[in-house]
């Protein structure tokens, strides 16, 4: 069975910052910096994925109008 990389990425962001904050949380204040390269990612991930779809649609209601003004 072949598994699309976006699902696996849908499941990993979410995941990731909750790591992050959990370590945020719970770690002693010299190791809290290890946990927000990590929370970014995640965060980065997930505005990457909504960006991308924007522009995706963006570009298929541009190719529907450009047919409609050709009938």
């Amino acid at each position: 069975m072949k598994i699309n990389k976006r699902y696996i990425l849908s499941f990993l962001a979410p995941f990731m910052i909750l790591i992050s904050a959990i370590g945020l949380i719970f770690r002693d204040n010299s190791r809290k910096i290890f946990y927000l390269p990590i929370g970014l990612m995640g965060i980065v991930i997930i505005l990457e994925r909504g960006i991308s779809r924007q522009l995706d649609r963006k570009k298929i209601l541009k190719k529907i109008k450009s047919y409609q003004k050709v009938k």
